[in-house]
């Protein structure tokens, strides 16, 4: 499920989140047009690429957060919750024995 949900919201990011190999033929298309060095190139490849796992990472916080907040406003218990009530279940099954 939480890989469903990940290749779901990555594909919802699709224009705004590039591979590495689509950035790279992107800029091997400015090296051929001689807009950029080669040397330039792989600099923007890493910058470019470095932006992006940025701003996915705060994607995934920002979505993160946005569960969090859902979960709890349909007072959905958290796993902190049920490994209590579990605890306390397994109390009361002692004192029952």
């Amino acid at each position: 499920m939480k890989d469903l949900a990940k290749k779901g919201f990555s594909l919802g990011l699709g224009l705004l989140v590039m591979t590495k190999e689509q950035v790279e033929k992107a800029v091997d298309e400015l090296v051929k047009k001689g807009k950029i060095s080669a040397d330039e190139s792989k600099k923007m490849v890493n910058r470019l690429i470095e932006a992006g796992e940025k701003e996915r990472e705060r994607l995934d916080e920002v979505l993160r957060e946005k569960v969090k907040k859902i979960l709890s406003e349909l007072d959905v218990p958290s796993k902190k919750d049920l490994e209590a009530l579990e605890e306390r279940v397994r109390r009361l099954e002692e004192r029952q024995q």
